[in-house]
């Protein structure tokens, strides 16, 4: 298959780890005869240092002529640490969603057996937990009406059922691609918006009739993910819930630096890692990239190239058995970025 990808390296550790995310996609194209080709464009502070936008009009028109985008991160303490600056890194990222229209964001939580001692929870609760986190990605708080004043300030968390229905019927897709389980957190206790969530979630779930569907107010889902994890098949949540609750649930395998994730929508997907910019270690050589690495095995699969994205899974879980591994994962290893990308696209070229 031929694909164009834009690449989006970013801040931070961002353009290191995206050298190991092409990488190891160069090492699928030669052993499986694809063809994958790349544009490269500005987005976050770089962009804000090169043109004063965080995702330049430029970037976009990339995205828009790619099949894909591999990004990796935004962010930088200089933004971070000015609660006066007018322009953010972050802007570009919610500037990419609302314009490509990338309204789910869906991200996979598993946990690898070679790692349960570093999970902060007891083995015998994360052992075996797989499920899938999406989240609503282009309304409620983040993108609604707001005021930011000395003495007051407001951000309204807005939904609309077209917009409720869209991202429910992904989560539903997704639950029957699984275990047939969806569970809808909301908090219709408290607010207005989290009731309609939950009238048109119950409208529609007669519609899918194999799935079991629950509702779980946002506080409880938080505790389960703690206590229960492997109670989850898919969980469903709003934009505030699910950027809290999925930093939560990342942790369960261990590292941040595993996991990835994906956000489709209107126009063309992206992938990405769900760590962040980690800007102190920018240039060090010591970023964990399989979370990158998994991204492109996303962005493989979504395109219907399994065999290709199970390479990188068998590549990255041989990885975590051999020790090929960064010192997040295993403080003793003398790992690095690049010499667990080349393992990783060695692996593949030689299994």
């Amino acid at each position: 298959m031929k694909l164009k990808i834009a690449v989006l390296p970013g801040d931070g550790i961002g353009p290191e780890i995206s050298v190991q995310g092409v990488k190891t996609l160069d090492a699928v194209a030669k052993r499986f005869g694809d063809e994958f080709t790349y544009t490269y464009a500005l987005c976050g502070a770089a962009a804000i240092d090169a043109v004063g936008d965080p995702f330049p009009a430029e970037t976009l028109k990339v995205c828009q002529e790619a099949d894909a985008v591999l990004f990796s991160a935004v962010g930088h303490p200089k933004f971070d640490n000015n609660p006066e600056a007018k322009v953010r890194p972050e802007q570009g990222l919610l500037a990419m969603r609302k314009q490509l229209g990338l309204f789910a964001n869906i991200r996979p939580v598993e946990t690898f057996k070679c790692l349960l001692h570093k999970s902060p929870l007891r083995a015998e609760l994360v052992e075996g937990a797989d499920f899938v986190c999406i989240r609503e990605l282009t309304g409620g708080m983040y993108f609604g009406e707001k005021l930011e004043g000395t003495e007051k300030a407001y951000d309204t968390n807005l939904y609309t059922r077209p917009e409720v229905e869209r991202i429910l019927r992904v989560a539903y897709d997704y639950a029957r691609r699984r275990r047939n389980h969806l569970t809808v957190v909301d908090k219709a206790n408290v607010l207005a918006s989290s009731r309609l969530w939950r009238k048109v979630a119950q409208e529609m779930a007669p519609q899918y009739p194999d799935v079991k569907t629950d509702y779980m107010y946002v506080d409880n889902a938080a505790m389960r993910l703690i206590q229960d994890p492997k109670f989850f098949d898919v969980m469903v949540t709003e934009n505030t819930f699910g950027d809290i609750l999925t930093d939560e649930a990342s942790v369960i395998s261990g590292s941040m630096g595993l996991l990835p994730s994906a956000s489709v929508g209107e126009d063309t997907p992206v992938f990405e890692p769900i760590h962040g910019s980690w800007p102190e270690a920018a240039g060090k050589n010591i970023a964990n990239p399989l979370a990158q690495i998994l991204s492109a095995a996303m962005l493989l699969e979504y395109f219907g190239l399994a065999e290709q994205g199970a390479a990188i899974r068998k590549a990255v879980a041989a990885s975590l058995e051999e020790g090929a591994v960064t010192p997040d994962i295993d403080p003793k290893s003398t790992g690095t970025t690049e010499s667990v990308g080349q393992w990783i696209a060695d692996y593949i070229l030689s299994h």
